[in-house]
């Protein structure tokens, strides 16, 4: 194996040669402290940045067991080694000529404590993944520039953000502790018969709508009414008070503005932890919470939406039904098979994202317009069915129609961002004001027919490239010659999670899907494999970007290919 002075001369004999000539120095350097590992060279400046590896040594970094012996502190540290290293690489990378030169970068996080690819934590190593900018002028080489960088940086880079004794170990220990604290509660819920839970204190509102960082000024802690307070003993932090959301069906109302999709959007994204001081980091939800919203314009391909969407115009069936460009309706009845074709176990509904005609039929629409001329069954006639007959919980916000107090277990009521247990109030009301509207949709939910998903419909290449693909902010996928828009699946946290969603596609394919296995199946094999090999398993070449994700969100992307076909 080369050394550090052989890596170090080495770019200065390539100084002002061609940019291409940088792939002699791929491969494993060893550095005092450290192994430098160059995976993949860049082809130029303007190209996606070289990827790099730095494997340390425990002897080295020095991480004590304790902080990475289960799962839950294992994830907590690597993220916090990550958050350390993105810090300090920032004082280190600078613009060192054309394009992307000078680069030093670790994958974007966000708030959330995600399993990722560009940290790995064990007994023996510590290993980081990341990019690297290798300087350039022109299309010329700047090998005593790349030198700079990679011979004296990282040495730096790896002293300040990797060995235990350079870092605040209250601070790591706090992180550890927290994470494991929230994946303890998270899993103690339906020991509970809860789906979620809202710590007393919880800060829930954020910065904006494009900063996910806590309301520093004028924020309202949370406070639980006490009728639906519980208490937990935490391993770490001890007794633990808060709000519970019990199995079935909860009603969040309230006026404009005072909090209701607030507390709805920390409890969809409570199906991940989340970094200290947060505000919502012991914020838990049923892992298997899906949100649903209407989604105009989506495709969608045999669904069997009849539960919701029955006897259309010209006998057209909605069994096997599918479409380019789908209604707000259509589309919100689809979401939702498909979530419990995923195997969801909590429903997320916001008015607000919802199409109305899909939530409610009132009594005087039901007398202009008779069920025989109105093919939707409204969601209010199956959201009590979806929990009786299919075990399926819902969380909605309502603020436009009493008529859901009837159905509701619970009613909770936000008045400045602090909730009131009015469940008493909302059944009186619904006994005093009867809404005399019709049931509609029979004494079933219906059945969930799960689909088979035919491979050749499923095809990532694009001219001459058997693989093409690409991740555009946290919303789009390109895949293939298709564009996966996924700007409507809410609980997508990090760009990351996309990159790993679209590897894993064509993983699915080359693996599970034969035009056999039914979508849960695809599914569980997906999943089983990362869960048992990792993420790495998705690519040829150790990537630092993948971050974990869920069955619902690859079910939603699997579910938004326009090319998709199925038995």
């Amino acid at each position: 194996m080369s050394n550090r002075e052989n890596l170090r001369q080495l770019l200065l004999q390539l100084d002002d040669r061609g940019y291409k000539a940088y792939r002699d120095i791929k491969g494993s350097y060893q550095f005092t402290d450290f192994t430098l590992i160059i995976d993949r060279v860049q082809g130029d400046p303007f190209a996606t940045p070289s990827q790099i590896r730095v494997i340390a040594p425990q002897s080295v970094a020095g991480f004590p067991t304790q902080l990475y012996q289960t799962p839950a502190r294992e994830i907590a540290l690597r993220d916090y080694l990550t958050r350390k290293f993105d810090s300090v690489v920032k004082n280190f990378s600078s613009h060192r000529g054309t394009g992307n030169s000078g680069l030093i970068a670790i994958t974007y996080v966000g708030q959330s404590v995600l399993e990722r690819t560009c940290v790995f934590v064990t007994d023996k190593s510590v290993e980081v993944r990341f990019i690297v900018g290798l300087p350039g002028r022109g299309r010329s080489i700047s090998g005593r520039q790349a030198g700079e960088m990679l011979c004296e940086d990282i040495p730096l880079i790896v002293n300040q953000a990797l060995k235990y004794s350079s870092l605040n170990a209250k601070a790591i220990q706090d992180h550890v502790e927290t994470v494991e604290d929230a994946e303890w509660l998270r899993q103690e819920l339906p020991k509970r018969g809860l789906v979620a839970f809202i710590p007393d204190g919880a800060i829930l509102p954020r910065t904006s709508g494009v900063d996910d960082r806590p309301l520093s000024d004028e924020a309202v802690p949370f406070q639980s009414p006490p009728s639906l307070r519980v208490k937990f003993t935490c391993p770490n932090r001890g007794l633990v008070t808060g709000m519970g959301i019990a199995k079935g069906v909860t009603l969040i109302v309230g006026g404009g503005y005072h909090g209701k999709s607030t507390l709805l959007r920390s409890i969809e994204l409570g199906v991940y932890n989340h970094i200290p001081n947060d505000g919502r980091e012991l914020v838990v939800t049923n892992p298997a919470a899906v949100k649903i919203r209407a989604e105009d314009g989506r495709s969608i391909a045999s669904v069997d939406i009849s539960p919701f969407i029955n006897q259309l115009p010209q006998n057209r069936s909605t069994r096997q039904f599918s479409t380019t460009n789908a209604s707000g309706s259509t589309s919100q009845a689809a979401n939702i098979i498909e979530a419990l074709e995923a195997g969801t176990e909590l429903l997320l509904v916001d008015e607000d994202t919802a199409a109305t005609n899909f939530m409610i039929r009132d009594r005087r629409m039901q007398q202009l317009v008779a069920k025989d001329k109105e093919p939707i069954t409204p969601f209010i006639d199956k959201v009590r069915q979806l929990y009786t007959d299919c075990g399926v919980s819902t969380i909605l916000v309502m603020g436009g129609s009493g008529d859901y107090f009837d159905v509701a277990d619970i009613a909770i009521a936000m008045d400045n961002f602090q909730p009131q247990d009015v469940t008493k109030e909302a059944k009186e009301i619904a006994l005093k004001y009867r809404t005399e509207r019709l049931k509609e949709g029979g004494d079933k939910f219906g059945s969930i027919n799960p689909r088979i998903l035919l491979p050749e419909s499923i095809d990532p290449s694009r001219g001459n490239r058997e693989v093409k693909l690409k991740v555009r902010d946290v919303d789009e996928v390109v895949f293939g010659t298709e564009e996966i828009d996924l700007a409507s699946v809410e609980q997508i946290a990090e760009r990351g999670q996309l990159r790993a969603i679209a590897e894993a596609i064509v993983y699915a394919k080359r693996q599970y899907i034969n035009g056999e296995s039914a979508l849960p199946e695809i599914l569980d094999g997906v999943m089983g494999d990362i869960e048992s090999k990792g993420l790495d398993i998705l690519s040829n070449l150790p990537e630092g970007d993948f971050v974990k994700f869920r069955r619902f969100e690859l079910a939603a992307a699997l579910n938004r290919l326009r090319s998709l076909k199925v038995k």
